[in-house]
C-alpha cells in the first residue's frame, strides 16, 4: 500500500503543490484578516491538494499515448506500466469527489464553483492540441487558487484575490514556456502546439520575460491599490531581483540548467510572496 501511495504521489508530482499553495494560503489569510480558523484552513488545504491531484491525474491519463512517444516522458507512470489507466481514473474520481465534498463544507459559493473549477483545471490538458498558448491555460488553471481561497474565507470574491490570481497566472505561464523548451523538437514532430514551437526558443524566452514583468507589475498594482504593507513591498523587490537575474544576467546556454534555475525560483518566489503578504496581514492584526 505504501509503495502504491508513493506511485500516486509521483504520478501527480506532489512536491509541485508548493508552486501555488503559498499564493492560495496568503490569499486565505488576507481574506480572513489573519487566521481563518482551523476548520477553514484544513478544508482549503484539502481542496488545494485534491483539486491538483485530480488535474494531474487527468493530465497523465489524457497524455499517456503522447508521453509514451516522447523520450523525456516515456518513464511516466502509465507509459512505463507502473500504474494502469483504470487506477489513474479511479484516483482522479476519488480526488474529484473529495474536492467537491470539501468545498461543500466551506460555503455555498465554493460548492457551486467546485465542478466548474475542476473542468477548468482539467481542460488545460487538451489545449496543446489546438493552441500555442496552452501555457496561459495552465497559468489560469493554477491561478484560480487564490480566488478560491478568498471565496472559502468570505463566501464572495474580492478584487484583491482577482489581481493575485492574475499575477500567479502570469508567473506560471512564463515558467511553463521555459519548461516547454525541453520538448520543442518532439512537439514539432508530433504536431503539438506551444509558444516555443511557434516562436522558437529565443522568441519564447522574450515572451516569458514579458509575462514575468506582468507578474511583478500586478504585484505592484496590488500594493498601490490595497497597501498590504512594507513586508509585501520587500517581497516584491526580492521577486523582481530574482526574475531579473534569471532572465537577464545568468550566463548559461544549458536548457537543463535554465529549467532547474526556474524550478527553484518558482518555489523561492512563491515562498517569498507568501512570507511577505502573510507577514503584512498579520502585522495589521496586532
Amino acid at each position: 500500500m505504501l509503495r502504491k501511495l508513493s506511485h500516486f504521489l509521483g504520478l501527480v508530482r506532489f512536491s509541485h503543490t508548493l508552486f501555488a499553495l503559498p499564493f492560495a494560503l496568503a490569499s486565505l489569510f488576507w481574506a480572513a484578516r489573519g487566521w481563518p480558523g482551523t476548520r477553514v484552513f484544513l478544508l482549503v488545504l484539502l481542496c488545494m491538494v485534491t483539486c491538483r491531484n485530480a488535474a494531474m491525474a487527468f493530465n497523465r491519463w489524457m497524455d499517456a499515448a503522447i508521453d509514451a512517444r516522447n523520450p523525456r516522458t516515456a518513464r511516466r507512470h502509465i507509459p512505463a506500466g507502473i500504474l494502469g489507466r483504470g487506477e489513474v481514473i479511479a484516483f482522479f474520481l476519488v480526488n474529484s469527489g473529495v474536492f467537491v465534498a470539501a468545498a461543500a463544507f466551506l460555503n455555498s459559493l465554493a460548492f457551486m464553483l467546485a465542478v466548474p473549477a475542476l473542468v477548468a483545471v482539467c481542460f488545460y490538458s487538451l489545449t496543446k492540441r489546438f493552441t500555442s498558448w496552452s501555457h496561459i491555460f495552465l497559468g489560469a488553471a493554477i491561478g484560480i487558487s487564490p480566488a478560491g481561497a478568498w471565496i472559502a474565507a468570505r463566501g464572495s470574491l474580492g478584487a484583491e484575490a482577482v489581481l493575485l490570481s492574475l499575477a500567479l497566472l502570469a508567473w506560471i505561464a512564463g515558467f511553463d514556456i521555459i519548461y516547454a523548451a525541453q520538448d520543442e523538437a518532439f512537439d514539432r514532430k508530433a504536431g503539438l502546439h506551444s509558444v516555443v514551437v511557434r516562436y522558437g526558443r529565443a522568441g519564447a524566452l522574450r515572451i516569458s520575460l514579458g509575462l514575468h514583468a506582468v507578474f511583478i507589475a500586478l504585484l505592484v498594482l496590488i500594493e498601490a491599490l490595497f497597501h498590504p504593507g512594507a513586508a509585501f513591498q520587500v517581497a516584491i523587490a526580492l521577486a523582481a531581483i530574482l526574475i531579473a537575474y534569471l532572465h537577464l544576467f545568468r550566463r548559461s546556454d544549458s536548457l537543463d540548467d535554465l529549467n532547474q534555475d526556474f524550478f527553484l525560483a518558482n518555489i523561492a518566489i512563491s515562498v517569498v510572496i507568501f512570507a511577505g503578504l502573510t507577514t503584512a496581514v498579520f502585522l495589521k492584526t496586532l
